[in-house]
């Protein structure tokens, strides 16, 4: 379903008033300059722009995609840009079949997507947008978990685990009931956590309670005393009075930093590992001849948008990676420089570089 835009919450994304500022120095792209007048608010453009942006995927995107809507129809009021939340699954379905011009993705598309793509015909141009680190979260109250090992996140989440207890992660932690939450299955997020923790993707246990909806999962957790679950960065950093993130130490003596807490410094230095990955937006083709879906993606591309990026809780890209990801764009360079495989350790400055000599 797609969602109606509604004016973004500070308190609840970090999208401040200086998004609002910001929305006038990035007005060139979007479709022109509002006009001030003496003592009064500057306006929103005038721009004859009209038409609309469907865009649906992943709950992970989302507070971009949202963010860049909001600060893009403000400048080309005649322009609707509509931001659903399916999952990056569940995305991937409607783009796939049609339905929408933009999918918001967690993780790169997949083989069975790119057939499902082929057999309706529908060409893509794959763009990373940011960084997010997948945040593992437990209830406030939790005073003993204050750090785990990828090892012992693979005992919990492993397609086998029977564990439903704290003090059968580690012999030192209480004797108290394990509840489990997380993305449901057409998640970009599950597919990445499982195939980080659990060495392949989609490989985890079923007896948890699943959410394509991030704030479901908060809720869960913030609401059991016992309990843990994952999601992107953005969602924590948001509900940090409800929940408590868990550093993560991958296990790596000879490379490894030890207990490491997500955040925007530990992604961009990568010690954060190797729950660290890359965000993307999949454009058909088609729709780029389309003067708002241009203007939208160049406008969700451009260096000034970084800090709306930021300002959602996520973690912004080298200036070297935007320019490549933006002369993709440009070029319109169709396909995937994943061919369906995993990001898991990936640095996107030499998947898109490698990509760059063989043109």
């Amino acid at each position: 379903m797609l969602l109606g835009l509604r004016l973004i919450d500070s308190s609840r994304l970090g999208v401040s008033l200086s998004a609002v500022t910001l929305s006038l120095g990035l007005a060139a792209c979007a479709g022109g300059p509002p006009e001030a007048t003496d003592g009064e608010q500057p306006a929103a453009a005038g721009s004859d722009l009209s038409g609309e942006v469907k865009i649906d995927g992943s709950s992970t995107v989302y507070p971009i995609s949202e963010a860049m809507a909001e600060e893009f129809m403000k400048v080309n009021p005649k322009v609707q840009v509509t931001v659903g939340i399916s999952g990056t699954g569940g995305g991937f379905k409607k783009f796939c079949a049609g339905e929408t011009d933009i999918s918001d993705a967690s993780r790169p598309i997949k083989e069975s997507e790119i057939e499902l793509c082929e057999k309706a015909g529908i060409e893509y141009v794959e763009l990373p947008v940011a960084y997010d680190a997948i945040s593992v979260v437990v209830n406030p109250d939790n005073d003993f978990a204050a750090c785990l090992t990828v090892e012992e996140l693979n005992k919990i989440w492993d397609t086998d685990s029977k564990i439903d207890n704290w003090n059968q992660v580690r012999d030192d932690f209480p004797d108290q009931k394990l509840s489990l939450y997380g993305p449901g299955t057409d998640s970009g997020t599950f597919d990445y956590f499982t195939d980080a923790i659990n060495g392949d993707e989609g490989n985890s246990r079923s007896d948890f309670t699943p959410s394509e909806d991030d704030n479901a999962i908060v809720t869960g957790v913030a609401n059991d005393e016992g309990a843990m679950g994952y999601f992107g960065l953005a969602y924590y950093e948001e509900n940090q009075g409800k929940l408590k993130a868990v550093e993560i130490d991958d296990g790596d003596d000879d490379n490894g930093e030890g207990c490491v807490a997500p955040s925007t410094e530990t992604v961009d230095d990568t010690t954060y590992q190797p729950l660290a990955r890359p965000i993307f937006i999949y454009v058909k083709k088609e729709a780029i001849e389309r003067p708002e879906i241009k203007q939208f993606v160049d406008f969700y591309l451009a260096t000034d948008s970084k800090e709306l990026v930021s300002d959602a809780g996520y973690i912004p890209m080298a200036e070297e990676i935007y320019t490549a990801v933006q002369a993709r764009f440009e070029g319109e360079t169709t396909g995937t420089v994943f061919d369906g495989g995993s990001t898991v350790g990936v640095k996107l400055k030499e998947v898109l570089g490698k990509e760059e000599k063989a043109e």
